[in-house]
């Protein structure tokens, strides 16, 4: 039981019911109580606001909690608040979705994981119906039936993907309780351990010997830095969080896998039991490369850091000018491993006669769940829908995403786009694609990560600014 600021006691389940009605706050070390009230009361009804602080000190550690009454208003309070600034003078806030222990989540809460909710549906309901009933909450980006895949039947089970976390919230808030409504688990969740294996394989070997320095790693400079919403401030200092306590000894293991560690001072939030720790390098390059290789790993097994840079008060901008230069270098070796690699892969092998032989396509290598190949249909068939597919950090060979979404049916063609990471998927059959976009949005293929939608009709692509995640 935890005592809140107006006498109350809560339990430490309490704290999170509804599951995501707390935000996690990143401000300035001398930001009040009062200052935090006054501007996120606008979302709705803030229960309680917690600041974290120094048990030696008691001076604020710039970290904050804020506990309202439903689920959509934290989202819209997340949503309208991250990246703005609490006073005209001072820096820009960050404001995340608490992780929940009430649902039981063991992964961090990004926005894309909160926009997407599973629904009861009778199985009558066609996808413009779903559409229908749910669009009174928001913006909806795509609907997708669940359907045996043998019959075709539907099993009366559905998704709606919102554009935004609190249409999501709202949805499942007012909506008739006969859809039991929920929040779906995030697609990529499959690919947790390939991430995690990624982050576990991917460490030690840079430690042990390679040649490069650290903070030219391609993997390093080739992760994807557009995780967050707006560009961080880098300093030698980090804040990570954890849904579960730390032990002292274990969290300095891992973090001093990276060079350079300086001191980690594990702190415990009394209100929730999770684990709270300022990690300080001596360098910001170190800083760096333990955000970028840590953020999202497991420790323990099923429960993800969140690590972000805290403000030290340095002035990082000589520090990121120095280290353009060795970053772009980087990145140039690492684009031409990736198409030398790509080259080998597909390269047309010789015939055991001389000769060669046509190329052969090799099983991709990929987290989701393939059905077997099918053949692709006439060129010439009318298109029934598109999808704009992203890819990170490169486009995959035409031959592969032929492979990839043939599996799904009633495909016409797969292209790209010169000069850009994006391509497109024509169906014959809108179900199909459905399917293809259930299936693969978010999954990675031969190393790369796709993110799957509707595309825009051709009429409206070139007068709407193109979406980025």
């Amino acid at each position: 039981m935890e005592e809140t600021s107006s006498g109350i006691r809560l339990s430490a389940e309490c704290l999170d019911e509804p599951p995501n009605s707390r935000v996690f706050v990143v401000l300035g070390k001398d930001t009040g109580e009062a200052l935090i009230r006054e501007r996120f009361s606008p979302f709705g009804d803030i229960q309680n606001i917690w600041l974290l602080r120094d048990r030696r000190t008691n001076e604020s550690r710039g970290i904050a909690f804020i506990k309202f009454a439903r689920s959509s208003q934290a989202c819209r309070a997340m949503e309208e608040m991250h990246g703005r600034s609490l006073l005209p003078d001072s820096k820009p806030i960050k404001v995340f979705i608490a992780q929940s222990r009430a649902s039981g989540s063991h992964r961090d809460v990004e926005d894309e994981e909160l926009t997407r909710i599973f629904v009861m549906i009778p199985k009558t309901y066609t996808e413009e119906d779903l559409r229908e009933k749910f669009k009174m909450y928001g913006d909806i980006e795509y609907c997708s039936i669940i359907k045996n895949k043998t019959t075709g039947e539907s099993k009366g089970l559905g998704y709606v993907r919102y554009l935004k976390p609190s249409q999501a919230a709202r949805a499942i808030e007012e909506c008739d309780r006969s859809y039991r409504a929920i929040l779906a688990e995030p697609k990529n969740k499959s690919s947790e351990s390939f991430e995690h294996d990624y982050y576990s394989n991917s460490m030690r070997p840079e430690l042990r010997g390679n040649t490069l320095p650290f903070c030219m790693q391609p993997e390093f400079c080739g992760f994807e830095k557009a995780e967050t919403r707006i560009q961080e401030p880098v300093s030698k200092r980090l804040s990570v969080v954890s849904r579960l306590p730390f032990i002292q000894e274990q969290l300095f293991a891992l973090f001093d896998l990276v060079p350079g560690l300086e001191y980690c001072d594990v702190q415990r939030d009394p209100h929730t039991n999770s684990g709270y720790a300022v990690i300080q390098y001596s360098t910001a390059a170190s800083a760096i490369y333990a955000k970028y290789k840590l953020h999202g790993f497991e420790y323990p097994p099923g429960n993800r850091l969140t690590v972000i840079f805290l403000e030290d008060g340095n002035d990082s901008s000589d520090l990121i000018r120095k280290m353009a230069t060795q970053l772009v270098t980087a990145q140039v070796s690492s684009a031409l491993r990736s198409n030398s690699a790509m080259v080998q892969q597909y390269r047309t092998p010789p015939q055991a006669f001389g000769g060669t032989s046509a190329p052969q396509l090799l099983q991709p290598q990929t987290d989701a769940i393939l059905p077997p190949p099918k053949k692709k249909v006439p060129p010439d068939t009318s298109v029934k829908e598109r999808l704009f597919i992203l890819f990170h950090p490169h486009p995959l060979p035409v031959n592969v995403l032929e492979d990839v979404f043939c599996r799904f049916g009633q495909l016409i063609s797969v292209y790209l786009v010169a000069g850009k990471n994006v391509g497109y998927a024509k169906f014959a059959d809108r179900a199909s694609a459905s399917e293809a976009i259930t299936a693969l949005h978010g999954k990675i293929v031969n190393g790369v990560r796709l993110k799957v939608r509707l595309a825009d009709s051709p009429s409206e692509e070139p007068n709407k600014r193109q979406r980025t995640y």
